[in-house]
């Protein structure tokens, strides 16, 4: 039989076939035990390949009804179990942009080797489950054989570099950012520079500051076109992430030629790479070393770095020919006919916008949780070269843009997106949500975010027609841990996965955040306002949305809205749903959505020492959380300094209820808390979860170590914030183990 590498030889460019055939014999070492598993572990990241989670129902649709699972073993249990069962492949598509053949090559392999289903990732890569390791290196090949790779998809590396779906196209846009986009991707990727972080680096492009674009606030490096005097140029900022304390990037230069963009790249990583934090994963991000030095410290340090590199024809060689990623329009342009029927006007209205060139639309085709089959891949494939050539995108919000379709094809394209079942109108508004995988796959899930957005989803689409267009234009955006892959943070109202312990058992909980906002790159970030429990979530969309309603002034944004009555209004509407009823009294409060097992399979029952302990450490908890919510009333105020010295003290309180907890006397000045905390939860691990590995410890630590708090600013303080909102996450989930151990103990 003829093996893939030979079929595909003479299309496979041969910088990408060597790395496939490096990794392929990575593989084979591995079986024969002769690669150590944390090397191996980081190699198959870089080429994209994930260990998945299985442990947690079904791969669904969101609705419960469409079963995609393979029944396979468990990779939780560590490195070697990766040869028991699929994982995860993440391919990376940069700035989104996809041929037609290559959607028709990642159908069959989506077909072939995973559970036909494509899924679009908010940083625009596509991902296939299920995917067995050896099957790789021929998947890279098919993949390599159409301009595809997925070196540096995964892993401490530059991940796939984002821009605006409507680059090149949108009327409001400096210049089209897509070739600089391209250019940077194929400088970094694989480049000597970039070999050596401590953790993942991520760059974005936008065309524009005030639309929501490439996002580039919550970037490692952003870039922001502006032209001056007739130059191009960006606006470039670097540090800025999500993540569980999200950070906004900060300006590293105003402006910065075009021709200067590559070398300033280089010059940002190779700063990073010498002085970013290789020890502690939870502090080696470039928004860390950012803030340890400073802003302009770090301006600095880039300047010397740049100076220092030696000159590189590829920093301008592409500046010759900007018009290598332009696109080619299939079709005449046209007006769209006035006869159009309702159901088209209706999907219209949000999906089709027009482009900067007459006669022509983009059109968003919405992926609920972003996923389609491959049966609908090949069909969209097709579509693309009737109508709109090779000018995909996948989008940040988990759909696909159709550029340079004509206005007199439109109604054609969107009866045979019907036929597809992929006609669903509201893109952009609150029926298109954004989602993390959650614990559907993800081995850091906690609560399931697919599920809840699935559920979601279906209950206002039954209801959308009815929606105030103030409501519509809402976005949600769920994350099933503290990650933000779902990019919660930004969104108007955001949802993180957490749990809590209800009459010894866990029960499924979301935080609630209010006060991101999507537009101007992402601007600002939102808070924690509380948490409900998950089968309440729906009923929180409502009540929070009717509170909006029944009391803005005229014509009044979320955000100012949010910022005119305080979270603390929104915490008295959500207090009434934050309450679970007990196991006996509603058994499904218990489960997850799409899963109808009870949460967390094995949890204990009630135990004696539970029955004794359980108030009183619960009831320092919920004391913690109440000087957290004061402290953020504070932050709104304009007390800065008060808002973070309170965050501080919510983090003590935490941690004396947890340190009182086992047995141990402990004063109620902070000094004698945090020593006891240190000795008898840090330095044993029992704080320590499987998921943050004690980085939430840190923070307590840290903080009174520097007395950071002192005289915060709005940044600190913020920041002051979202540590102690993790760090009182993280002692329930300790509290948690700790009586899971005891009544172990006891049986």
């Amino acid at each position: 039989m003829t093996s893939w590498k030979e079929q595909l030889g003479e299309r496979i460019p041969d910088r990408l076939g060597g790395e496939v055939d490096l990794f392929e014999g990575q593989i084979e070492l591995k079986k024969e035990g002769k690669i150590d598993d944390k090397i191996f572990a980081e190699t198959r990241l870089r080429r994209g390949v994930y260990g998945q989670r299985y442990d947690n129902g079904l791969r669904d649709d969101g609705t419960g009804q469409q079963p995609l699972r393979f029944p396979c073993g468990d990779l939780t249990k560590g490195p070697d179990t990766v040869w028991d069962a699929p994982g995860m492949m993440r391919i990376k598509i940069p700035f989104g942009k996809l041929s037609a053949e290559q959607l028709d090559t990642l159908a069959e392999l989506a077909e072939e080797y995973s559970d036909s289903i494509l899924h679009v990732t908010t940083r625009q890569d596509i991902q296939l489950h299920f995917v067995h390791i050896e099957d790789t290196p021929d998947m890279m090949r098919r993949l390599a054989a159409v301009g595809i790779t997925t070196r540096e998809a995964c892993g401490n590396s530059v991940r796939n570099v984002t821009a605006c779906e409507y680059a090149g196209v949108c009327s409001t846009q400096a210049f089209d950012v897509t070739p600089y986009a391209n250019a940077i991707t194929q400088f970094l990727l694989g480049h000597p520079d970039v070999q050596d972080f401590g953790r993942k680096f991520k760059i974005a492009f936008s065309g524009c500051e005030d639309n929501p674009c490439g996002l580039v606030t919550f970037h490692d490096l952003g870039a922001v076109a502006q032209v001056r005097d007739g130059k191009r140029g960006f606006r470039v900022v670097v540090g800025g992430g999500l993540g569980a304390v999200p950070v906004k990037a900060k300006v590293l230069a105003e402006f910065c030629p075009e021709e200067e963009l590559l070398p300033l790249a280089q010059a940002v990583a190779r700063v990073f790479a010498r002085l970013g934090e290789k020890q502690s994963r939870a502090r080696a991000r470039i928004k860390f070393l950012v803030q340890k030095v400073g802003i302009d410290e770090f301006k600095e340090l880039v300047a010397q770095e740049r100076k220092t590199l030696r000159p590189d024809p590829r920093w301008t060689a592409f500046l010759d020919d900007l018009h290598v990623t332009d696109e080619q329009p299939v079709r005449d342009p046209g007006p769209i006919p006035s006869d159009a029927p309702a159901s088209f006007q209706a999907w219209a209205k949000h999906n089709l916008r027009p482009q900067a060139q007459e006669g022509y639309y983009v059109a968003i085709v919405k992926m609920p949780l972003g996923d389609f089959t491959s049966t609908q891949s090949r069909t969209l494939s097709d579509l693309a070269r009737q109508y709109t050539g090779d000018s995909i995108r996948c989008t940040v919000e988990q759909n696909l843009a159709f550029r340079w379709l004509s206005g007199a094809d439109a109604i054609a394209f969107y009866q045979a997106l019907d036929a597809l079942n992929l006609a669903e109108a509201g893109a952009g508004t609150i029926t298109d949500m954004t989602s993390c995988p959650g614990t559907d796959t993800c081995k850091l899930g906690i609560s399931a975010s697919r599920g809840l957005t699935g559920e979601l989803r279906k209950r206002l689409e039954v209801i959308k027609n009815d929606l105030p267009p103030p409501v519509e234009a809402l976005r949600i955006k769920a994350s099933g841990c503290f990650n933000s892959c779902g990019q919660h943070h930004a969104a108007d109202i955001g949802f993180t996965g957490v749990s809590r312990q209800v009459g010894g058992r866990k029960v499924p909980h979301f935080n609630l955040v209010l006060g991101g906002q999507w537009t101007q790159n992402a601007k600002s970030y939102g808070l924690v306002v509380g948490a409900v429990p998950s089968k309440n979530i729906p009923k929180a969309v409502e009540l929070i949305t009717a509170h909006y309603m029944e009391n803005r002034e005229g014509d009044e944004s979320f955000q100012a809205f949010i910022a005119r009555v305080g979270k603390k209004d929104f915490r008295k509407v959500l207090a009434p749903i934050q309450k679970p009823p007990s196991y006996e009294e509603d058994p499904s409060y218990y489960s997850d959505w799409g899963d109808p097992r009870e949460y967390n399979i094995g949890d204990i029952g009630v135990g004696e020492c539970a029955g004794e302990i359980v108030p009183f450490v619960e009831f320092g908890l919920q004391e913690a959380e109440q000087q957290l919510h004061d402290a953020q009333d504070a932050l709104e105020a304009g007390q800065a300094a008060t808002a973070a010295a309170g965050g501080f003290k919510a983090m003590v309180t935490a941690a004396k209820a947890l340190v009182r907890h086992l047995d141990v006397q402990v004063k109620d000045d902070a000094d004698d808390v945090v020593t006891n905390f240190k000795t008898h939860l840090h330095d044993t691990q029992l704080f320590h979860d499987p998921f943050a590995k004690g980085k939430f410890a840190t923070y307590l630590l840290k903080m009174h170590a520097d007395k950071s708090y002192e005289n915060a600013n709005d940044e600190i303080a913020h920041r002051t914030l979202d540590e102690s909102q993790l760090f009182i996450e993280a002692a329930h989930s300790c509290y948690q183990r700790l009586t899971e151990s005891a009544a172990a103990a006891a049986e």
